[in-house]
C-alpha cells in the first residue's frame, strides 16, 4: 500500500504559526508511513512519533489557543476541550495499546488511522473556523433548528472539507442499502441528562475511499484498517461540527460508537423515531445523516468501541463484512416492498436463506432503493395506501434503466380485472399473501430458475 498523507492548500488557515506546525505534522506522519512501508523498526519510528504529538499538542495547542485568545474567538473553550481531550486521552490510549502489542503492524495502523483521521476533520472544520472560513458562512443560520439548516450546514461541511458540491436527494431517507455501506452509530449525551442525541452516519465505501482515503493517499480501491479508523475520526469531527451549529447540543459529549452491519443498522432504524433522515449524492459517493429523537438509552445495537477494543472491534468488523460481501455477491437480490412491517420480515425470514434481501415500505422508497442498489427481483405489494402497486411500477417502467427489472406482485386476494388492468407494464407474475410459505419459495425459486436458464 503507497501511503503518504497529501498536503493540501486549503488546509491552510492563513495563520503562520498554526500552518506551519499542521504542515510538521504532515510529515512526521508521512514519516512513519513511510518506515512502515519499508518494513523498518516501526517502534522506533512510532516512538518518535508519539514524542512529537506530544510535543505538538503541548507546543501547537498552546501557540493555538493563544492565537483564539488574542482575537477573541467564542469558540475557544470549545476548542480547548478538543485539544485536551486528544493530548489526555486519545495519544496516551494509543501509545499504551502499541506497547502492549510490542508495535504490532496491526497497532502501527490503527495509531496511524486515528492520527490521520483526527487530524485531517480537526484542521477542516475546527482549526478552519478560528479565522472564520466555515462557521462565518453560517452564523446567520444559528438562530434556526430547522430541516433547512441541517441541510445547509451538512452540504457547505462537504465542500469545506472535501470540495464537493453534494446534493440532497431526500430528505426522508428509509434506511435503504446504497452499493457498499459503511454504517456507523455516535451517541451523545450528558451526565446530568439521561436521554441521548443519537447518529446514524451511512457512507458509501467508495466515497470515503474517494476522500479520506484520497487525503491520506491510500492507492487501494478496497477499505481497511487504517482508513476504517481515520474515518471514524472524520466522522467525529463532522458530526461535532454539524452539532456546533445547535446551542442546545453544545454540553453534549460522545457517550457511545458502534460499526454495525447493514441488518443492524435497519433493525435499529426502524425501532427509532427519526428527527432527521437525509440522503445526499456528492458525485463520488452516497452518504446519509439521520438523527433520532431525544430518547433514552438503547442497549444491544452492536459491540461499542472504545479505546482499549477499538483495533479489534475494527478487524473483527471488516472480516465479518468482507464475508457477507462474498456471501452476497452469490445470491440473488430480492427487494420486497410492502407497507406492512409483519408480512416484509415473514418474507425476509423465508428468503434470506438463499437471497440477499432488502426491505422497504413504500412506493417512494422503493423507486430510491431500485435507484441505489438496483436488484433482480421486486417482490411488490398491490394493495399500498398512497402509492399502490400499479403506480408504483408505473414509476419503475418509467425509467429507461428500469425497463427490464423484474417486478412480481404480492397481493391479498385473487383480483383478475385488476391484474388485467397492469399487464401492459410487463409484471412477471402474482403471488398470494395467504399461500404456503413453502409455496411461495418454491414459485421464486422457479422463477430464478427458469431466469437463469
Amino acid at each position: 500500500m503507497d501511503t503518504h498523507f497529501e498536503w493540501r492548500e486549503d488546509f491552510k488557515i492563513g495563520v503562520d504559526v498554526i500552518d506551519k506546525e499542521h504542515q510538521r505534522l504532515f510529515q512526521i506522519i508521512n514519516k512513519i508511513f513511510t518506515f512502515k512501508e519499508e518494513d523498518k523498526d516501526s517502534q522506533w519510528i512510532c516512538d518518535e512519533g508519539i514524542k512529537f504529538f506530544k510535543a505538538h499538542a503541548v507546543k501547537h495547542f498552546e501557540d493555538e489557543e493563544n492565537y483564539m485568545e488574542s482575537i477573541r474567538y467564542d469558540g475557544l473553550e470549545q476548542h480547548r476541550q478538543i485539544h485536551t481531550g486528544f493530548r489526555e486521552n486519545t495519544l496516551p490510549s494509543l501509545e499504551q495499546e502499541l506497547e502492549q502489542t510490542d508495535y504490532s503492524s496491526d497497532a502501527v495502523d490503527h495509531f496511524l488511522g486515528v492520527c490521520a483521521g483526527w487530524l485531517i476533520g480537526h484542521t477542516l472544520t475546527e482549526d478552519l473556523s478560528i479565522v472564520g472560513k466555515s462557521s462565518r458562512k453560517w452564523k446567520k443560520l444559528l438562530s434556526s433548528k430547522n430541516l433547512t439548516v441541517m441541510k445547509k450546514v451538512i452540504v457547505q461541511l462537504v465542500f469545506d472539507m472535501f470540495h464537493l458540491e453534494s446534493r440532497m436527494i431526500s430528505d426522508v431517507y428509509g434506511g435503504e442499502k446504497f452499493g457498499s455501506g459503511i454504517y456507523y452509530r455516535l451517541v451523545y449525551g450528558t451526565d446530568e441528562d439521561e436521554k441521548q442525541h443519537e447518529v446514524f452516519m451511512v457512507f458509501e465505501e467508495k466515497l470515503l475511499i474517494n476522500t479520506v482515503g484520497k487525503i491520506m493517499g491510500i492507492q487501494s480501491n478496497k477499505l481497511d484498517a487504517m482508513l476504517t479508523h481515520a474515518s471514524r475520526y472524520v466522522t467525529r469531527q463532522f458530526v461535532g461540527r454539524i452539532m456546533e451549529q445547535f446551542p442546545d447540543l453544545a454540553s453534549y459529549e460522545l457517550k457511545q460508537e458502534n460499526l454495525l452491519s447493514y441488518e443492524q443498522f435497519q433493525q435499529a432504524f426502524e425501532k427509532e423515531n427519526l428527527q432527521v433522515s437525509l440522503l445526499f449524492d456528492t458525485g463520488e459517493g452516497y452518504f446519509s445523516y439521520c438523527v433520532v429523537a431525544p430518547h433514552l438509552p438503547q442497549n444491544n445495537v452492536g459491540p461499542l468501541i472504545g479505546v482499549e477494543n477499538a483495533m479489534t472491534e475494527v478487524e473483527k468488523y471488516l472480516a465479518k463484512r468482507e464475508e457477507q460481501q462474498a456471501d452476497a455477491a452469490q445470491k440473488p437480490k430480492i427487494l420486497i416492498v410492502d407497507d406492512s412491517m409483519t408480512v416484509r420480515q415473514s418474507m425476509k425470514q423465508l428468503l434470506e436463506e438463499d437471497y440477499e434481501i432488502e426491505l422497504v415500505e413504500s412506493g417512494v422508497a422503493a423507486i430510491r432503493a431500485i435507484t441505489l442498489d438496483q436488484p433482480d427481483l421486486v417482490l411488490l405489494d398491490y394493495e399500498m395506501p398512497i402509492c399502490d402497486g400499479r403506480q408504483t411500477l408505473e414509476m419503475i417502467r418509467s425509467y429507461e434503466a428500469f425497463t427490464d427489472i423484474s417486478v412480481i406482485f404480492l397481493t391479498g386476494k385473487s383480483d383478475p380485472e385488476s391484474m388485467i388492468k397492469v399487464m401492459p407494464l410487463k409484471p412477471s407474475g402474482y403471488l398470494l399473501k395467504h399461500s404456503k410459505p413453502e409455496e411461495l419459495k418454491k414459485e421464486i425459486d422457479d422463477f430464478f430458475e427458469k431466469k437463469q436458464a
